[in-house]
C-alpha cells in the first residue's frame, strides 16, 4: 500500500544531496504600494471623523474612526510585510 513512514532494517545508503537553490523575492513594491493606499485611507477617514465629530455627527463619526484603526493596522501589516521580504532577499 502507501508508504507508513516506517524505517526498513536495511540502512538505505544514498548520496546526500545538495538543497535546491531558491530564486531570490521580488522586490517588495506590492507591499510598499498597499501599505501606502492603506496610509492614504487611514489619513482621509481621520479627517472624515474630524468633519463628522465637528458637524455633530457623532455615529458617522465613530465609523469613520473605526475605519481609521481599520486601516492603521493594514499599514502597518504591509510595512512589516514589506521589511521581512527585504530581509529575506538581502536588499536592503
Amino acid at each position: 500500500m502507501g508508504d507508513t513512514g516506517r524505517r526498513s532494517s536495511v540502512p538505505h545508503r544514498c548520496p546526500r544531496q545538495e538543497p535546491a537553490v531558491m530564486p531570490p523575492l521580488p522586490p517588495p513594491t506590492h507591499s510598499r504600494r498597499l501599505g501606502l493606499y492603506a496610509l492614504a485611507v487611514c489619513v482621509l477617514a481621520v479627517a472624515a471623523a474630524v468633519v463628522s465629530f465637528v458637524r455633530g455627527s457623532v455615529f458617522i463619526g465613530i465609523v469613520w474612526v473605526l475605519l481609521a484603526g481599520l486601516s492603521s493596522n493594514m499599514t502597518w501589516y504591509y510595512v512589516k510585510r514589506g521589511g521581512a521580504a527585504r530581509d529575506r532577499s538581502g536588499t536592503g
